[in-house]
């Protein structure tokens, strides 16, 4: 089943629409944040604050998100979130104190990390038609690695347009003449209509999941004893999470150092940077297409991926070549999207019931706190070098810290494995 076919299905396709309009209000709510800060508080590094806020939810907040998913179903989970996430959006600008709005900032994600789970662990149970439902048959891996590569699309394609709209509503703002963080009010209570349009899309779906075959009144009681640890203790889990922290620290790394790398190294204008986003959007959908026959086994196309993706980091340290760090990007945006789409589907294809909710957890969990972590590590790296003005091996501070963490993502590699003897395509549920 291709793309046209998944967006056929018309439950998946309103999560899908939901998941869109969500995800753009999340990307102009972020940038507001960043830009409303630093009018509060007159500080880079309380803007760096923003990404920290990023981190903490994960670290804190991953045991009650692991208690939350495995109690409640999906589609409760996912109301609720949506609902407690809009009027958080609404007051956090309501006050121009920075507190105020590191405490709303910081809980939107924690409600957020409730949310992303019982999205994902719901995707395989939408793509299912009737008669598989029924039969209790299963769909193909090809099928579910689409789905799941929508799905991750509907996340990230919509930075561009977030921050095109933020950057217009902002210009309007300023010509109708409101000052202060008045200018900013808006733009967060758009983004709270936002999330009630999400709600609105999966209040119109009949049902979630789990599927009569993941057996979930049996589960009931085990459903008590979820936690985050629980999750860790999955052999699945254990498997493809050390994938899905090294693929983490490659987004990271580039994500902190992309800018002073292209206009320091490359000696690139800021178009330049624009092109070299453009086209890791490429990598990522020309890395869809290839993934989407599901013709390689999950974990082999989870190693290789992300080898690809450290090689690949490596290289555009070592070479420092704008011709390369174009191609770069292509090789980087689609290895990294096999990774993940890959991690997540294996997931979702190994485990059944409040199991899946649960490893899905500790996957966002170690996603968004190993990529916060790596950003905050390689820009710490790299100014250190450059205070120390040290340039070893002749490498200037941020070619040598992408280059080295390439390397690392490339060792990290050696620590996924299948949880079973021999990896296959689809592992035997547990």
């Amino acid at each position: 089943m291709g793309l046209k076919e998944s967006l056929n299905r018309r439950d998946f396709r309103r999560l899908m629409v939901g998941q869109t309009v969500s995800s753009l209000g999340d990307w102009m709510g972020t940038l507001a944040l960043m830009y409303f800060v630093l009018e509060l508080s007159g500080s880079t590094t309380a803007v760096g604050g923003v990404l920290v806020l990023r981190l903490l939810p994960s670290a804190l907040g991953a045991p009650v998100a692991a208690r939350v998913v495995t109690r409640w179903r999906r589609r409760s989970v996912m109301l609720t979130s949506d609902l407690i996430r809009m009027g958080m959006a609404v007051a956090l600008p309501v006050l121009p104190w920075l507190w105020w709005v590191y405490f709303w900032a910081f809980a939107i994600e924690v409600v957020g990390l409730c949310f992303l789970p019982a999205r994902d662990a719901s995707i395989p149970y939408l793509i299912e038609d009737d008669d598989e439902k029924k039969h209790g048959r299963k769909h193909d891996t090809g099928t579910l690695e689409v789905a799941n590569g929508i799905t991750m699309a509907t996340s990230y394609g919509m930075i561009p347009v977030g921050a095109g709209l933020f950057g217009l509503m902002l210009w309007a703002s300023n010509n109708a003449g409101w000052e202060g963080h008045w200018r900013y009010v808006v733009v967060f209570w758009l983004n709270a209509l936002t999330y009630l349009v999400s709600y609105f899309a999966i209040r119109s779906i009949p049902d979630l999941g789990p599927a009569p075959g993941e057996r979930w009144a049996a589960e009931q009681e085990q459903k008590q004893q979820g936690s985050f640890l629980d999750a860790l203790r999955l052999r699945v889990v254990r498997g493809v999470l050390p994938g899905v922290a090294v693929v983490a620290l490659g987004l990271g790394a580039l994500f902190s150092l992309g800018v002073v790398f292209v206009k320091d190294v490359l000696d690139a204008s800021p178009v330049g940077f624009g092109v070299l986003v453009a086209l890791f959007g490429v990598g990522a959908v020309t890395g869809l297409i290839i993934v989407r026959n599901g013709r390689w086994p999950l974990m082999t196309q989870i190693r290789t991926a992300t080898a690809l993706q450290g090689a690949t980091i490596a290289t555009m340290g070592a070479v420092a070549s704008i011709t390369w760090s174009f191609i770069g990007a292509i090789l980087f945006g689609g290895a990294a999207t096999a990774a993940l789409v890959g991690g997540i589907t294996y997931m979702q294809e190994s485990l059944e019931g409040y199991r899946r909710n649960l490893a899905l957890t500790a996957f966002h969990a170690v996603l968004r706190f190993g990529l916060a972590l790596a950003a905050l590590l390689a820009g710490a790296a790299s100014d250190l070098l450059e205070r120390w003005d040290v340039s070893p091996l002749g490498m200037v501070p941020p070619r040598l810290v992408l280059a080295l963490s390439g390397l690392v993502v490339i060792a990290g590699t050696f620590l996924i494995r299948a949880p079973g003897a021999r990896p296959g395509r689809r592992p035997k549920p547990t």
